[in-house]
Parts: C-alpha cells; structure tokens; sequence
C-alpha cells in the first residue's frame, strides 16, 4: 500500500492489498480521479479518512448483454409505473445516495468533498446519473463515470420498491444500445449479482479497459 502526493502518479495496480487497497492520500482532483479510473482504481473511504484509492482482484461486473430482468421486473417495466430521465438531477441523485441506508455500513463515504468532486465531473461530461421518478417525484437513480465504452457505477438509491432496479435496467439498456460494453459494479453485492453481475480477475477487467476506454 503507497502514500501518495498530487504530483505522483499511481503505483501499479499489481501492488495493491489482498484486499484491494492501492494507495492513500492525494486530492480528488478531476485530473487524478480520471486517472484512477483509467487505470481500473476507484475511490472509496470513511468520511474522516483520506481518500483511499483500490482495484480489487478479482473485480465485480457486468456485462450488459448478460443482464438479468425477472419476470415481475418486466411486468413492472411494461406498465409504465416509474418515469426514467438521463441526467436530469445529478447532484439530487449522490446526495440521496448519501442518504441511503446501507446493511453492514456505518456511515456513507459519501462526503462533500465526493458530492463537488463528482459534480464538477458531471459539468465536464463525464459523470452520469439515471433516474426514477413517480409523480414528478425523485424515488430512485444511480450515478457513475462513462470512459469510452465503460462505465463506472458508483451508488444507487431507492425511495420506493424497485424503483433503482427500474432505473438501473432501463439505463443498462440506454447504455448498450450506445455501444457500452461493460459496467464496473467494483465490489460484490448479491443485489447486483441478482441483476447477472459476476467476477472477473483484475488482469481480464485492465485489458478489457484498455481496450474500449478511448
């Protein structure tokens, strides 16, 4: 694990941690965030810690052709229930990831300094969120980076039932009908898995970003 300052680039993502972690330290700047995801390396640390920067092995993803939509998610999405808009509130959409209440997790590592770093990505292009709404009303979303033909998820929200399963689908789909070829999901969860995320190994996931990030 590496001490890292602004003017130096990251280590090897071969270096990091059993456990993923590669390097703590530096600010989340627009330029060292694209960096990291560049290079397969994502942010993700507790409200008072520095930033801590990882690339597990293996990582957590999807490829959007092995999407899995149960039968009542298809019967949901056939009845129009939600509404689903592409960037229309993105600073809505993190602070309500903050918000969210997460299993096993103290706190959120959703910081302000995270909400104005990912804002400001957003104003350049290249933070996306996806949205849910009932009733003109913000129930669910999600946000993360687009590079190239990948993108990066970073949180999702839901205030109402399958409210971010229905924005995460209909984005999945947005997003390959656009030519995106994989998302990062970055670390396991059995939601996402349900949805036909599954592991690949850290070598499998760096080719395939070398490969379609542009």
């Amino acid at each position: 694990m590496f001490f890292i300052k602004d003017n130096l680039p990251f280590p090897h993502v071969e270096l990091a941690e059993e456990d993923g972690l590669l390097a703590i330290g530096g600010e989340l700047t627009t330029e060292r965030l694209l960096a990291a995801y560049r290079n397969g390396i994502f942010p993700w640390y507790n409200e008072d810690d520095p930033p801590c920067w990882w690339c597990p092995d293996p990582r957590f993803v999807l490829f959007p052709d092995e999407l899995k939509v149960s039968k009542s998610m298809r019967s949901l999405l056939a009845k129009d229930v939600f509404h689903f808009t592409i960037n229309k509130n993105f600073e809505e959409v993190i602070r309500q990831c903050r918000n969210a209440d997460r299993k096993d997790q103290d706190g959120t590592w959703i910081n302000e300094d995270i909400i104005n770093a990912y804002t400001k990505l957003h104003q350049l292009g290249y933070a996306h969120s996806a949205e849910a709404w009932l009733h003109d009303k913000l129930v669910g979303g999600l946000y993360g980076i687009r590079l190239g033909n990948i993108f990066f998820g970073e949180s999702m929200f839901s205030t109402v039932s399958n409210a971010s399963k229905f924005a995460f689908i209909n984005y999945i789909n947005q997003l390959q009908h656009e030519g995106v070829v994989l998302l990062d999901c970055q670390v396991y969860t059995a939601h996402l898995e349900s949805l036909g995320a599954r592991m690949i190994s850290r070598k499998d996931f760096i080719s395939i970003l070398n490969k379609h990030i542009s």
